[in-house]
């Protein structure tokens, strides 16, 4: 089949290389010159793993091409739209300027029969909207939802082996036709099995907001916790693990730290929240400013417990802290709870120097204030404390023993419960987290 994708960031790049993968001709369209002209040549405009060897090897086969002019998707039977919404400025609710903008542009090249497929994440009530401007522009050609469920660091895996594929479709024989030419698009996908839930446009549009907010939730719920075993004494890690061996509640998510960020979770659940009020309907999800409340006093938390390690003032301690992406394996740092917290120790008076495997240069960018280095030992170097905020691979694995030749304090704050704690007392480190006992 003939693609187009609108849109070619972090989303819209991965789809198209993905479905070329699966055999399909695909034009991304970007307005961003720069971006098109890194994608013609292969080279990545973030990090992904996996991502750029697959752009090398689709772009190779020739039916993958990215361009800024919309025109070129002209002929195309399917267009996705995988544009950002970001959070508008000054408020919870999202921005859908360029999902208006990205389907206006399509106007001119769609024909009867043409499908045009939503894959961004938008309030209930935008895709309905949508149908009724594409079907009166363009007579005949149709719009469905087809929400993306992509892990950073998992992209690739995520979108060629989904777990679920989610079709919102419009009403009668208009679904049955987007239906079928979504089912073409997926079909190796469709093939193997992979369950399918066929729903209305405003059931398809909630889905991922409802599974962000509940992860959320869920990660919120054991840092409640975490506040809990600070106050008693008791261990938040193996409560996780104590309470995740019921597999009504499961073990993933339950890993208590500095909460969670990044361009998804939390403008998600607070856009969520601001469409449940223009709906009438905003105590359905009162418990939700909740969640993001305590989430955002992790990064107030762990700020207090670097004060409290050294020994009472942040003022002229210097402190490494590894990890500027908001998770590991992506460059992503939007809302990161590691660069904030990296920022308010500076404020306070520490001197902050920053490391990460992939997500430097981003963090210069937008923080420029803050000091940076390319390893954890040159980030460490004369630390009077180190503070584990990202949970890359590269610092779980650090040699505790090797790693404390080149501080002059062995503190470590692990900011995701994610270092191994016997192993760092053993060479002689004072090792806090939070929801841990110090003993």
């Amino acid at each position: 089949m003939r693609i187009s994708v609108v849109g070619c960031g972090y989303l819209g790049a991965v789809h198209a290389a993905s479905m070329a993968e699966l055999g399909h001709e695909v034009v991304g369209i970007d307005v961003d010159g720069p971006k098109t002209a890194a994608l013609n040549e292969a080279r990545a405009p973030f990090y992904e793993p996996g991502f750029e060897e697959l752009l090398a090897r689709t772009l190779a086969t020739g039916r993958l091409r990215f361009s800024t002019d919309v025109t070129e998707a002209a002929g195309a039977q399917v267009h996705f739209v995988c544009v950002g919404t970001p959070q508008k400025r000054g408020e919870y609710a999202a921005d859908l300027r360029y999902v208006q903008e990205a389907v206006e542009s399509l106007l001119g090249v769609l024909a009867p029969g043409d499908l045009v497929v939503g894959k961004s994440t938008v309030p209930v009530g935008t895709a309905a909207r949508l149908a009724e401007l594409v079907g009166e522009k363009v007579p005949g050609a149709l719009l469905a939802w087809n929400p993306e469920f992509l892990r950073e660091g998992f992209a690739v895996h995520d979108t060629l082996e989904p777990d679920r594929l989610v079709y919102g479709l419009p009403a009668g024989d208009d679904g049955a036709t987007a239906e079928r030419l979504l089912d073409a698009v997926y079909a190796p996908i469709v093939a193997r099995g992979t369950p399918k839930v066929t729903t209305d446009f405003a059931t398809a549009e909630m889905v991922k907001t409802a599974a962000n907010s509940f992860l959320a939730t869920k990660i919120s719920f054991i840092n409640a916790m975490a506040e809990l075993c600070e106050a008693t004494g008791a261990d938040v890690k193996q409560l996780a693990d104590a309470i995740g061996y019921d597999d009504r509640i499961g073990r993933k998510f339950l890993n208590a730290g500095l909460g969670f960020g990044g361009g998804c979770l939390p403008k998600d659940i607070r856009a969520f929240m601001a469409r449940a009020g223009e709906l009438g309907a905003d105590q359905a999800l009162t418990f939700l400013r909740e969640v993001d409340n305590i989430n955002m006093r992790r990064r107030i938390r762990m700020v207090e417990l670097a004060r409290e390690v050294l020994d009472g003032s942040l003022l002229g301690k210097h402190v490494a802290v590894l990890g500027a992406a908001f998770k590991p394996d992506s460059d992503d740092i939007r809302d990161s709870p590691a660069l904030n917290v990296a920022a308010q120790l500076q404020l306070q008076g520490a001197v902050v120097r920053v490391t990460d495997p992939a997500a430097v240069d981003n963090a210069r960018r937008l923080w420029p204030q803050l000091d940076y280095a390319p390893t954890p030992e040159e980030a460490a170097a004369g630390a009077d404390a180190v503070l584990v905020l990202t949970e890359w691979r590269q610092y779980r694995e650090l040699d505790p023993a090797a790693f404390g030749t080149v501080v002059r304090q062995k503190r470590v704050l692990d900011g995701r419960n994610a270092l191994d704690r016997e192993a760092w007392t053993a060479a002689g480190w004072t090792y806090r987290a939070l929801g841990r006992r110090t003993d």
